[in-house]
């Protein structure tokens, strides 16, 4: 296959067709719940201006992390509700209240803080509150909802949690979570109810709630190991930059931790720990071109690293030809779990050298 190249880096490219159809597919899954969309992190890498466009007209409801992302995805989408998972820090309230964003509430001085402002602006600026049913990282204990009363008092258009464990369906910490998040939401009767983001959809419909909160799964990412039922939405590819034949013997890399034990043909290829090739996979990953897999030798450096291209002897290669790394050969998951990580991490750590390619 031939390219026309402007650059000599490694080239991103995120169908958004394919991101449109996984979000599609979620919603249908979803039954009769709303099912948002979380944006947070640059929409994990990807970048939130283009992937909210692309689901703008989808979906009403959006999630980030950080304030700061809740105002950039504000003004491109100004009608959607924006929640913002982290909330927010004390003296802060104010600046979400002006710029139009919902917190996800998460502490008792969070709630004192935003009933304040609603009291003082004599206006119900609407929050999220979050309950902490087992993980023990965001939301409120269930003393802390069961003996605040005054929390009823805030303006909530969502009570929510998180669960620990969907990725694994016959986690007994699932049922736990759900047993208790419904006993808390009593506590705000007729207030809607989100417990799921993207695993928890496929634990059946008695978790999806009124509103459910996909991420990962819109990204390519499977909900559940050894299940996948969603499409790639990134490819990545990186060019050779040099081709050598090194002779028995010789070694390879930093450390020189890698030695040929007879003649062999490597190329050096144009990406490396610095664009979020994680530096574990040295000698332990592998690159893909024409359905045969390039075991990564030696170290992985900042910006290349080596593979074994010896088993393409009865292919022409030529310096510049490019080596898939993400593609119909590896996806997120297969490569991540070669890091011995997960998607997320492999999503949200792709650099910003890479030459970006969108297709709708």
């Amino acid at each position: 296959m031939e390219y026309n190249f402007e650059s000599n880096a490694a080239r991103l490219t995120i169908d958004l067709s394919a991101l449109r159809q996984n979000y599609v597919k979620l919603r249908s899954l979803a039954h009769n719940a709303e099912c948002g969309a979380v944006l947070k992190a640059n929409a994990y890498g990807l970048g939130i201006e283009p992937v909210a466009e692309t689901l703008s007209g989808y979906v009403d409801s959006f999630f980030v992390a950080l304030p700061k992302e809740g105002v950039q995805l504000k003004k491109i989408t100004p009608k959607a509700r924006i929640f913002v998972l982290n909330g927010f820090l004390l003296g802060q309230g104010d600046y979400l209240a002006e710029e139009g964003l919902i917190p996800v509430i998460n502490t008792l001085s969070q709630a004192k803080e935003w009933l304040e402002i609603c009291r003082l602006r004599k206006k119900a600026f609407p929050a999220a509150l979050q309950f902490d049913t087992g993980m023990s990282r965001f939301g409120l204990s269930e003393q802390d909802i069961k003996q605040e009363k005054w929390l009823k008092e805030l303006p909530l258009i969502v009570v929510m949690s998180h669960l620990a464990c969907a990725d694994i369906a016959e986690h007994p910490a699932n049922e736990a979570q759900k047993k208790l998040f419904d006993e808390l939401s009593s506590y705000f009767p007729k207030i809607p109810r989100s417990l799921s983001a993207s695993s928890g959809i496929f634990l059946g419909q008695d978790y999806h709630y009124d509103l459910v909160r996909p991420g990962a799964a819109l990204y390519g990412i499977a909900p559940q190991k050894g299940f996948q039922p969603f499409s790639q939405v990134v490819t990545l590819e990186a060019p050779i930059c040099q081709i050598r034949q090194i002779s028995k013997g010789a070694s390879v890399g930093y450390g020189l931790t890698w030695q040929a034990q007879k003649e062999t043909k490597l190329a050096t290829i144009g990406i490396g720990y610095a664009d979020g090739l994680f530096r574990y996979l040295s000698a332990k990953g592998s690159f893909w071109l024409h359905n045969k897999a390039l075991p990564i030798i030696g170290r992985v450096s900042m910006d290349s690293v080596t593979v074994d291209i010896g088993q393409l002897e009865t292919v022409k290669l030529e310096e510049g030809d490019y080596v898939a790394i993400l593609g119909p050969n590896q996806n997120l998951d297969q490569l991540a779990a070669s890091a011995d990580t997960i998607g997320y991490e492999i999503l949200t750590s792709l650099g910003h050298r890479f030459d970006r390619i969108y297709r709708n």
